[in-house]
């Protein structure tokens, strides 16, 4: 427990690190503001902090001083705010350039100066168009105004022409800052409050770019992009409506009250004198007037008139002149557009009616019809008052521009802190177990106590279900290293239970020949030294393989095992053999081959390992290398490896060995004799390897004559 909170308190002081990080460079970007506000500096100097936060920390600092920065100088210049997803992308893109190493070297630095630009005065300028409705009126304006006034570029391109070169100044001077200040920040300090992301950027990038599946990265960036978008839109989309909603209704109550303003400017009792006399009755050119003056007190405000309502139509008693046209003489009959047709039996019972969209002879406009009653309650009269809804509608474009930006710049944020927190608590701790258990070594007991200590040592505590599966990956490869030590410790009690019963084996049938002692032992020392030699001199190097040599030298014991099926009196005849007693006495190889041919067929055909060369050394060891053994007279590589230097070792023994009916030949006359039959008897290159480790058959054959002077 106490190692845990011992744990627990440098984390806790990084995230503090991290925190003061965050909270010095908003500060940063908050006092470049002011400066630039206090000096009119034609600069911007509001993505200092950012780029030093990511370039510090990582793109989650970067993304958290990004976005509040704006939201705390939106405070004061409500538009800043709308800037958001600007400052993060820009956090992002600073995290990337620096993990790169774009801030070390001056060169480089034009890289992150341009990349900046483009999004500030590209996206910017963009976003900046939106909001005003067309140029702004920023220190950009005049270059913007003078290249449009000489006709080379468009409005637009103008103004983003204009706002590239000016934020190309700006942030080279943010990015020069940041260079040079990150100069002096200790690279101890960076490692202290670098929040780990696992490079997410550069392999979300690489995986996109090539990866032929779709990594487990990719699908959860792709699933939080997915709800964030279907948030984002919905969000954005309720919004729109709410606010679409909420101006009408504003709009229709400011007609109202201007409806109810003009009303009270004529005597409805006079319509019908209005309607006879026009501009010849008395007040209507001053009542004229003040309508056109009513029109004009808002820009929203296309039309103030006043119509009396007939089956025939809209008969117009008031139509004042507007910039767009003179307005219809009195007493003109003005046909009923589509959109009013089913209003048209409440306008004539003098009731009040909801307001009314069209986009029809008049343009695209929302209408209020206001009735005016005379004195006995009868209605006289409708004030209408036409909204532009053209100018409402550039109204809820700019209003999306903003809410969509703002929710943008949260998007990224969210979406970076996402990633991060995937990468953290999901892809990096399976990365790391998937690596480090690829990368387990079963080859030997050390690398198996390396590779499972190194497991132990990832401690990934995620509290959730990865958890749980790190240790039950941890369990399970414990126990399947105990059972690979426990496999293999039966494996050697089995192999040498088994080279014990072919040691009893092999000494029945020495015990039926009371010449051979313990022949079949040191022959099986021989056939080692001389693979080892052929080995070491590159001789068939592709074949004597570890695997190779072992099943050797664990069947040369049985190269003699069909003596067993030759007679007591044959094997233990004093004298020299007759011919016929000798052939019979050669079929011994083939009875060996028929006895492990037999043992063999009672074995899967993988598991028949050192029997498969057993038989080899049976029936081939007396054949010759010039074709005249027996028994089936096979010459040069057509008899089998093993076969041939058991053939040496054989005959090596049986020379330097005592018998009851012979002295044994010394050592170097011995070894004569197998150099003489080099190339007839021997294979050429068995010979070579057993002469140049004569020494070690020396010693061997030493042993062995005193084991057999103690058993004679």
């Amino acid at each position: 427990m106490e190692m845990k909170r011992e744990a627990r308190r440098p984390a806790a002081l990084k995230w503090l690190l991290r925190i003061l990080l965050c909270a010095v460079c908003i500060g940063i970007n908050l006092l470049g503001v002011r400066l630039v506000s206090l000096f009119h500096l034609p600069l911007y100097l509001d993505c200092v902090g950012i780029i030093l936060a990511s370039a510090v920390g990582g793109y989650i600092p970067g993304l958290i001083v990004g976005f509040f920065s704006n939201i705390i100088n939106g405070l004061s210049d409500n538009i800043t705010i709308y800037y958001c997803f600007v400052s993060v992308l820009i956090a992002i893109l600073a995290s990337y350039f620096s993990d790169k190493g774009y801030f070390r070297k001056f060169p480089l630095l034009l890289i992150p100066i341009c990349g900046f630009a483009l999004i500030g005065g590209g996206l910017g300028s963009a976003l900046s168009w939106e909001l005003n409705g067309g140029m702004s009126d920023g220190f950009s304006a005049p270059l913007a105004r003078a290249i449009y006034q000489s006709g080379a570029l468009s409005g637009f391109l103008s103004q983003m022409t204009a706002d590239f070169a000016f934020d190309l100044l700006d942030k080279t001077v943010e990015v020069l800052i940041a260079a040079l200040a990150l100069r002096f920040i200790p690279e101890t300090f960076r490692k202290s409050v670098a929040v780990e992301n696992g490079g997410v950027l550069a392999q979300t990038a690489q995986t996109f770019g090539g990866a032929k599946r779709v990594s487990l990265r990719v699908k959860l960036l792709s699933f939080i992009a997915l709800v964030a978008v279907v948030i984002t839109a919905g969000l954005a989309g309720i919004s729109l409506l709410l606010y679409h909603r909420s101006t009408l209704e504003s709009e229709s109550k400011m007609a109202f009250g201007v409806a109810r303003t003009a009303a009270a400017a004529f005597d409805p009792e006079r319509v019908d004198e209005y309607l006879a006399l026009g501009e010849q009755a008395e007040g209507y050119v001053k009542t004229d007037r003040q309508l056109a003056a009513i029109a004009a007190s808002s820009e929203d405000i296309a039309y103030v008139y006043v119509y009396r309502i007939l089956p025939d139509g809209c008969h117009v008693v008031f139509d004042p002149d507007t910039e767009e046209g003179e307005g219809s003489d009195p007493g003109t009959v003005i046909g009923f557009d589509n959109a009013f047709m089913q209003y048209v039996p409440a306008l004539l019972a003098g009731e009040q009616i909801d307001p009314i969209i069209s986009n029809e002879t008049y343009g695209w406009l929302l209408t209020v019809y206001l009735p005016v009653y005379g004195q006995d309650g009868t209605c006289q009269c409708y004030v209408g008052v036409d909204i532009l809804m053209r100018q409402l509608a550039a109204n809820e474009r700019v209003f999306l521009v903003k809410v969509l930006s703002l929710f943008l710049g949260f998007f990224i944020m969210m979406l970076g802190f996402g990633a991060w927190a995937a990468d953290r608590g999901i892809i990096s701790p399976i990365n790391r177990m998937a690596a480090t258990t690829g990368a387990f070594a079963y080859n030997t007991e050390e690398a198996r106590g390396d590779s499972l200590a190194r497991i132990q040592q990832m401690h990934i505590s995620t509290g959730d279900e990865i958890e749980n599966l790190y240790h039950a990956i941890q369990s399970t490869t414990e126990e399947t290293v105990q059972c690979i030590v426990d496999i293999q410790e039966k494996s050697r009690q089995i192999a040498a239970l088994q080279s014990s019963l072919i040691l009893v084996l092999a000494d029945l049938v020495e015990s039926r020949d009371k010449c051979t002692g313990h022949h079949v032992r040191h022959t099986a020392v021989y056939v080692r030294l001389i693979m080892e030699q052929m080995r070491k001199m590159g001789l068939h190097a592709d074949e004597l393989t570890d695997e190779y040599i072992e099943d050797v030298c664990s069947s040369a014991p049985l190269h003699d095992i069909g003596k067993i099926q030759i007679s007591d009196t044959l094997l233990n005849k004093e004298g020299r053999l007759t011919d016929e007693e000798y052939s019979r006495m050669k079929q011994h190889t083939t009875m060996g081959g028929q006895i492990i041919d037999r043992a063999l067929a009672m074995m899967p055909r993988q598991s028949a390992g050192y029997l498969a060369e057993a038989r080899n050394l049976t029936e081939y060891h007396h054949e010759r290398w010039d074709g005249t053994g027996y028994p089936h007279g096979l010459k040069g590589e057509q008899i089998p490896l093993s076969a041939r230097i058991m053939a040496v070792a054989d005959v090596f023994d049986a020379l330097v060995a005592r018998r009851s009916y012979k002295a044994p030949f010394p050592f170097d006359k011995a070894l004569d004799i197998i150099r003489e039959e080099s190339g007839t008897h021997f294979d050429p290159d068995v010979v070579n390897a057993f002469v140049a480790c004569r020494e070690q058959a020396f010693r061997v054959a030493e042993e062995a004559n005193r084991q057999n002077d103690q058993a004679y």
